[in-house]
């Protein structure tokens, strides 16, 4: 391979994100999908052959939505470990639970079954995975969600091309330009009735829908019943359980005006508008011949197979590298890599050295003889594809397949030969992580890691910072039930100067606590531990290892649940010491909280601004109210910290989602910068949120067939106001290596505009409009802006592409507040130029100190009429009564004057009056609605 084609191919990879899909589109058709089947999945073949069936059809459903340009190629089932073996089940190579586009898992809560993405980032970006549960496979939920197949396609859409559903179940209901309340929905050739459906046992009655007092809308329990039989072709991302629906929104049918997910988010673009921006899209012309049927392979997990690939060249004696590396892989021995893998070694400089052929890890005997092999000392060049080659022939002793194996290489230095044995690298079906230590670690090995679905991690050579240990830790098996993994509670460290003491705590909560361990480290001398249990028993038997400048401590049995205390003495001036600790599920049936944290890319070139994600859960269900820090460090050590929010503005797409977001602008150099993140909660403050996920498929609550209502059984709802109060926990995690280049050191003006504003929401009180939405700062969200820019308009339309020229508002007054505050605003509505306008729409810009202007808000609204409900069954229309202090009740008055001008007018011809006067006299009363 030429130096050209490695360029290419390294740009090519690293532009796909840090989405950890290992999809790819080839000819119009996706290869390499997962579908992951939970190792908590009970063993069913069943569930194998429905998938297939589900994929196969829904690839023809596709192929015909999205205009004869995309299928599903091949796909890749990967089953649990603790399923029985099959001649047909195959070893994984880069697959794991990792890289899942699918997830077939046990629902998030009890009797929760719906089909959801976990969909954190912002419009036209991909997803994480789609969760289905094995009743939604097995086809015992086709009445509430439709078919499987279409639903698939529904979902794919959210993970592959970051659009949203175009309904929305917190508004399901809004008032129309027609003066009705209309279910949102895309299109709105979509027909059904708005009825109040309740059933005790086998009675079941129906209601016409109330109109709220407060909202001016239909009553919490009225729910949209499409009808069974449809001619309305889109769409998809509205109710794909339709027969007729096999097309999405486009520009021409889309319903701008509906508050769905998809208009909040996109900037009321339709979902095919999306799509067709999209690079899948762009990269993709249609087939005139039909697509094969997908190819399957069934994967089973295996025993893990890890092979450390340890440099050993001169630089690594700089710095205490060695001796730090030696640290790092002895907690990963000790405590990360799990009992039942098979492990070796491997040292390299110019050349390469086999240290430890594979060993089974059954107990601490091998774990023990394994730390024997760790090297002592450094010297020579580096070779890396030397290094590597020598790991596979270790595999390859055992296993001559080295499929789904691992190599975990460390390397310091750079390698201008690394890329000769790329193509090797991607041919051999072993999966490369690369732990990058310091700042001349070779750039090429991150293709390696990327093409083969492997992890990178930086480490700086400030041993304070604890990377080295951190990036080790987070090698744990991405394959193995989470109740059996180690989880990192604390990673801290200090250098010490004047003051010798490093003192702190480390909480236990109830969902750990088996198999803790504490780690420390130091530099030069060892110090004085004192470590006391939540009664206040001092832990003794640290055990003490001179040469690496390292004691550890496990904790037999389950800790302790509680605030565990430390405090170390320095023995030496200056000393930098590290605190690690480790703990597993304390039950295999009580989830663990967990913390996963990303950066939005794993390369990006300055100014473009980055986004941090760190997404806290216990199982499947968000957690709430943590205090989550992100530290980036940079090449040289330095530390940008930031306070994640999970408030849904600014880069946090959803609220309350258990997703906690900040944009990252503080580039400092270029190079690699490295991403850990700490999650905290105090007692009494952090609470589970049972809320549906944000993006769940709609549920049918049932289909009008003649007339009548045939409904499904009720989707299982829990009180989402319920929020179950958690004990206090600390989590650490670490999110890998991200590059940054073109970071310019001469002076640079303002590049930052203040972010958009998300979450925009307008309300009338008399002839005053209310708004709310979460101040943005100077740079993005960090500081304070200068200025709101508010603009009204009887048009959507208008005021989204001519703001400039829509009415503005008066807002002297309105003193901008610091980022991410409640900023609140009332103005009168004023007179807009629209005649017979029928709704306000509201949208704000804000500008910063040098007069950068943010993207336009979403845009609010608010209704000038009191809108008309639809008669129930047997019921005249419920009206609500007139309000004198509501602007638009006058237009009901005039309208009942019309119709007896009406009637008057027929009686008046009968008699023979004078047509003439009569129309005179109508005209004259007709009313000229402007607002």
């Amino acid at each position: 391979m030429g130096l050209l084609d490695f360029v290419f191919l390294l740009v090519l990879y690293l532009l796909q994100g840090s989405n950890t899909s290992l999809v790819q589109l080839n000819n119009n058709g996706y290869e390499g999908i997962i579908i992951a089947i939970d190792p908590h999945v009970p063993e069913d073949g069943k569930i194998i052959e429905e998938i297939k069936g589900m994929v196969t059809t829904a690839s023809t459903y596709l192929f015909e939505a999205t205009e004869k340009r995309f299928f599903f190629k091949n796909v890749s089932i990967l089953i649990p470990n603790s399923w029985k073996e099959n001649s047909q089940y195959k070893r994984p190579k880069h697959e794991s639970y990792k890289h899942a586009d699918v997830l077939v898992a046990p629902p998030t809560l009890p009797g929760r079954d719906e089909p959801y993405t976990k969909q954190f980032t912002a419009c036209e970006e991909k997803g994480e995975y789609i969760h289905f549960t094995p009743d939604f496979v097995l086809g015992k939920k086709q009445n509430e969600y439709g078919p499987s197949d279409r639903l698939l396609v529904h979902e794919w859409a959210h993970l592959r091309w970051g659009v949203f559903d175009e309904y929305n179940e917190d508004e399901p209901f809004y008032s129309a330009k027609s003066k009705k309340i209309e279910a949102t929905r895309c299109s709105t050739g979509i027909t059904g009735i708005n009825r109040v459906y309740k059933c005790q046992g086998n009675s079941c009655t129906t209601r016409g829908c109330r109109i709220d007092s407060k909202t001016k809308l239909y009553e919490k329990d009225c729910q949209f019943f499409p009808d069974k039989d449809q001619t309305e072709k889109a769409s998809i991302m509205f109710m794909q359980g339709i027969n007729s629906v096999v097309e999405f929104c486009n520009k021409k049918n889309h319903n701008q005006e509906a508050p769905s997910l998809q208009n909040k988010m996109c900037n009321s673009r339709s979902t095919w508008e999306v799509i067709s921006n999209s690079e899948d899209f762009k990269n993709t012309t249609s087939m005139e011949a039909l697509p094969p049927p997908p190819v399957f392979s069934l994967l089973k997990i295996r025993e893990r197979i890890a092979c450390l690939v340890l440099d050993k060249s001169g630089s690594m004696n700089s710095f205490n590298r060695l001796n730090r590396m030696n640290q790092a892989a002895k907690h990963f021995l000790l405590q990360t890599i799990e009992n039942g893998s098979w492990v070796g070694m491997v040292h390299f400089d110019s050349t390469a050295n086999v240290k430890s052929n594979l060993i089974q890890i059954i107990s601490s005997k091998e774990r023990n003889k394994l730390l024997e092999s760790l090297p002592t000392a450094a010297n020579g060049g580096t070779s890396i594809c030397a290094g590597i080659k020598s790991a596979f022939q270790v595999v390859r002793e055992i296993h001559p397949q080295i499929d789904g194996s691992e190599i975990v290489l460390l390397t310091d230095g750079e390698d201008n030969s690394a890329k000769n044995c790329i193509d090797e690298v991607r041919q051999s079906g072993a999966i490369i992580h690369l732990i990058a230590l310091g700042p001349s670690a070779d750039q090429a090995v991150i293709e390696m890691s990327t093409l083969t679905g492997g992890n990178h991690f930086f480490a700086s050579d400030e041993a304070q910072n604890n990377g080295l240990i951190d990036a080790f830790g987070a090698l744990a098996s991405g394959n193995t039930d989470i109740s059996q993994q180690p989880l990192q509670l604390e990673s801290k460290g200090l250098t010490l100067n004047n003051n010798p003491w490093m003192n702190g705590t480390v909480i236990i909560d109830s969902t750990v606590g088996k198999d803790t361990f504490f780690l420390i480290t130091w530099a030069r001398q060892s110090p004085i531990i004192f470590l006391w249990d939540p009664s206040g028993t001092p832990m003794r038997n640290f055990t003490v290892d001179t040469v690496s400048k390292m004691a550890y401590l496990s904790i037999p049995g389950i800790a302790k649940v509680g605030v565990w205390t430390y405090s170390l003495q320095a023995k030496a001036n200056p000393e930098t010491l590290t605190m690690t600790v480790n703990s597993q599920a304390a039950n295999s049936s009580v989830p663990p909280i967990t913390v996963n944290a990303k950066m939005n890319k794993d390369t990006n070139s300055f100014p473009s601004p980055m986004v941090v994600y760190a997404e806290v859960l216990q199982g499947h269900v968000p957690i709430l109210g943590a205090n989550v820090t992100a530290f980036i460090e940079s090449s040289n050590g330095n530390i940008e910290v930031l306070e994640l929010l999970d408030n849904g503005a600014g880069a946090d797409s959803f609220k309350n989602d258990g997703v906690y977001s900040r944009y990252f602008i503080a580039y400092s150099e270029n190079g690699r910068y490295s991403l850990k993140v700490r999650a905290y909660r105090g007692a009494n403050v952090t609470t589970q949120n049972l809320r549906r996920p944000p993006n769940r498929a709609a549920h049918i609550p049932g289909w009008v067939v003649d007339g009548k209502i045939e409904g499904n059984p009720p989707r299982v709802e829990i009180d989402e106001d319920t929020h179950t109060t958690l004990e206090s926990f600390t989590r650490t995690a670490s999110g890998g290596a991200f590059v940054v280049s073109n970071i310019s050191k001469l002076p640079l003006p303002d590049l930052y505009p203040p972010s958009q504003i998300t979450d925009l929401e307008a309300t009338l009180n008399g002839d005053e409009i209310n708004l709310t939405w979460t101040a943005p700062g100077d740079n993005f969200d960090v500081g304070k802006v200068q200025r709101y820019i508010i603009r009204i308009s009887g048009s959507i339309l208008d005021l989204r592409d001519n703001f400039d020229n829509a009415l503005q508002v008066n807002t002297t007054d309105l003193l901008p507040n610091e980022a991410n505050s409640k900023e609140t605003f009332a103005f009168k509505q004023g007179n807009i130029s629209e005649e017979n306008a029928t709704h306000i729409f509201i949208a704000i810009q804000s500008v910063d100190k040098s007069n950068l202007t943010s993207k336009l808000s979403n845009i609010a609204q608010v209704a000038l009429f009191i809108p008309q409900a639809e008669p129930g069954p047997d019921e005249s229309p419920p009206n609500p009564s007139p309000d004198e202090n509501q602007p638009n009740s006058r237009v009901n008055i005039v309208i009942l004057v019309l119709l007896v001008v009406g009637s008057v007018a027929i009686v008046s011809t009968i008699i023979g009056a004078t047509i003439y006067i009569l129309k005179k006299k109508k005209n004259s009363r007709r009313p000229r609605i402007g607002f």
